[in-house]
């Protein structure tokens, strides 16, 4: 993953009439127009590239509702929702360790925290990066999810070395499920590390479901896998009833 990359790429463009597939017909349609009513349809009328809706807010009870749903924001401007099909996530127990990550967390060269920096781990996670010139994490995004980390629905695993941030990842965090959202490194290994600290803080705690959304060369290599979006929302209805605490 290159250095601040999010788990998500970048969507090709602000489509503001996206189309979706209407079952048992070839015909397509525009995507679902949400009012000032905080409702989504069902993820499974998502296009091929899996948009869901367009509208709404980035408010904390539309994100909550969203997540809940198997949805999740990916543009401000407008606002748009989206439920892949493959779904990307990493099993808490299949987690994989490549020698040379746990060599450097035998090392233990940076300072583990949790939930000490929210906002400046968004910040560096949308910061500019070698081959990316742009980024979905906008100021938008940025100020919706720290009042969701404000509200203890967002969490954030950061890696100090010398007093500076060098690494960190977050994500939201409802009942059983922990969405992850993004990522980044300013240290060899800073961003697998923080990974490998919030996967030990969610099989701690009893989580059922970790969300990447999903997959990049470097999740890939940790274990992550992809499952069809069918049996991700079963799995999702299991994990958002349950009662944990991060």
């Amino acid at each position: 993953m290159p250095k601040t990359t999010g788990w998500k790429p970048v969507p090709p463009g602000t489509i503001l009439c996206y189309p979706f597939l209407m079952r048992d017909s070839p015909i397509r349609a525009l995507p679902v127009l949400l009012s000032r009513t905080v409702w989504f349809p069902n993820p499974e009328q998502a296009d091929a590239e899996g948009l869901v809706a367009i509208g709404g807010e980035l408010a904390e009870e539309w994100l909550l509702a969203a997540y809940r749903r198997g949805l999740f924001p990916w543009t401000a401007k407008p606002i748009t929702w989206w439920s892949p099909d493959p779904r990307a996530i990493i099993e808490l127990d299949q987690f994989h360790v490549p020698e040379s990550l746990a060599k450097t967390v035998r090392r233990r060269p940076f300072e583990i925290t949790f939930d000490r920096a929210f906002r400046e781990v968004m910040q560096a996670c949308a910061a500019p990066a070698l081959h990316r010139e742009s980024t979905w994490i906008t100021d938008e995004f940025i100020t919706a999810y720290t009042r969701l980390h404000q509200g203890g629905h967002a969490h954030s695993v950061e890696c100090w070395s010398g007093g500076e941030l060098v690494g960190g990842v977050y994500g939201v965090s409802i009942g059983g499920l922990f969405a992850g959202e993004s990522m980044f490194h300013r240290a060899d290994n800073g961003s697998k590390v923080a990974l490998y600290h919030l996967i030990q803080r969610l099989r701690e705690k009893g989580y059922a479901l970790f969300d990447i959304q999903t997959v990049s060369p470097v999740t890939r290599s940790l274990g992550a896998r992809e499952i069809p979006r069918r049996e991700f929302l079963d799995r999702l209805a299991i994990a958002v009833a349950q009662d944990r605490k991060f």
